[in-house]
């Protein structure tokens, strides 16, 4: 281990430039604490929103990250469940994830599967766990259901797919470009849309045969709640799991339908509820019915690129660091 390591570091919260790519002392586990040499980060929408100060603003300064995967480099005393050596993915940490090496407590550190890359790794805890949350826990999906996926081939998005697919739901998936759309078919949408084209909203109710669909999951409410309402099926639901600003509904839409809006944000979710999260995704990581899709690596020194890019519009898989 070395005494000093590369990181990112915010001293001031602003756009893309103020991720400064420092030297800094490398960090030493206490008692319950693992050190993990970061083998890939993973960039997350939710990371720029902290980075701009908008959103759940960390104390400056700051590491930004919370998922990564790697190799368990030290451990403090009182640890059991992982040893150096061991193939981690990080699910938050305590020192932030853009930075060769990541110290988080034992119950952060989760095992890695031989079969996934660090950079599929890396890519495992915010897009799946928050899926898996979505539909596993918050809105009880059951196969045989009908789930629309806004945004199918960005990170949530495939995961979603790839769950949804498993759990035996009829799966129909939106994105903007035909590399979009091509990807969120190939992981395992039965139909797509674009929803760049004028019309999509009419094509997905035509398909439907006018019953419209049984759930929603949502990555932009501010831009489609309002249209999502009409879209569903009797008992529908959405699940809002991103938004950029407000929205004006029309709730006679909710009440005609007897359906619901639920939301989430993963930091809510229980202990009890984390359990079971990882439990589920390491069995799927395991046998392949989950596989992250790797879309950019970039040097940790690009972060600031990586920041920009995450939010461009015609997303195709997941954006990583590689220290």
């Amino acid at each position: 281990m070395k005494a000093t390591m590369k990181a990112i570091v915010v001293s001031d919260f602003g756009g893309p430039e103020v991720l400064r790519y420092v030297d800094m002392a490398t960090p030493r586990p206490e008692a319950g604490q693992v050190l993990v040499r970061v083998h890939a980060a993973g960039v997350n929408p939710y990371d720029t929103y902290m980075r701009s100060g908008n959103y759940r603003p960390p104390t400056l300064p700051y590491t930004p990250g919370s998922d990564a995967a790697g190799v368990v480099e030290a451990v403090g005393s009182d640890v059991n469940r992982v040893a150096p050596g061991d193939r981690v993915y990080t699910a938050t940490t305590l020192s932030g994830a853009y930075a060769e090496y990541a110290l988080a407590l034992e119950s952060q550190v989760h095992p890695l599967p031989e079969r996934v890359s660090f950079s599929q790794g890396a890519g495992v805890w915010v897009p799946y766990g928050t899926a898996f949350h979505a539909l596993y826990q918050r809105t009880h999906a059951r196969p045989g259901e009908t789930v629309l996926i806004h945004g199918a081939s960005g990170g949530v998005g495939i995961a979603a797919v790839q769950l949804a697919r498993a759990l035996g739901l009829t799966v129909w998936g939106t994105a903007g470009t035909a590399r979009g759309l091509e990807l969120a078919q190939h992981e395992g949408a039965h139909r797509v849309f674009n929803h760049a084209e004028p019309g999509y909203l009419d094509q997905i109710l035509a398909a439907s045969g006018g019953q419209g669909v049984d759930l929603i999951l949502e990555m932009l409410a501010n831009v489609n709640l309002g249209h999502d309402l009409k879209l569903l099926a009797a008992r529908g639901r959405v699940i809002i799991i991103g938004s950029r600003g407000d929205v004006t509904i029309a709730p006679r839409e909710l009440m005609a339908h007897h359906a619901a809006i639920l939301a989430l944000t993963l930091w809510n979710v229980t202990e009890a509820e984390q359990r079971e999260i990882h439990a589920g995704l390491y069995a799927g990581l395991e046998n392949g019915t989950l596989r992250p899709v790797v879309a950019k690596e970039l040097p940790l020194a690009d972060a600031a690129r990586a920041h920009r890019d995450i939010l461009t519009p015609g997303a195709a898989g997941k954006i990583v660091l590689v220290p």
